[in-house]
């Protein structure tokens, strides 16, 4: 079963009861650093990431810093 949700303004499906630690996972690989996930609107701690389950219909944003200039 999927979900579909708006990931940084588009469409995109995940499988249901993806968390958000399993979607940054799948985004940003071997990533520990420099990422910032909004769920709804709101900025979602680190330490929530494992135990915040994306829904259908969700809205994320998921930001990573970049270096350079």
């Amino acid at each position: 079963m999927t979900a579909t949700v708006v990931l940084n303004g588009e469409q995109r499906p995940l499988p249901a009861a993806t968390t958000l630690a399993e979607l940054v996972a799948d985004l940003a690989p071997g990533v520990t650093r420099g990422i910032a996930v909004a769920h709804n609107g709101a900025v979602v701690p680190r330490s929530e990431w494992r135990t915040t389950a994306v829904r259908a219909g969700d809205r994320l944003e998921v930001l990573m810093a970049a270096q350079g200039g």
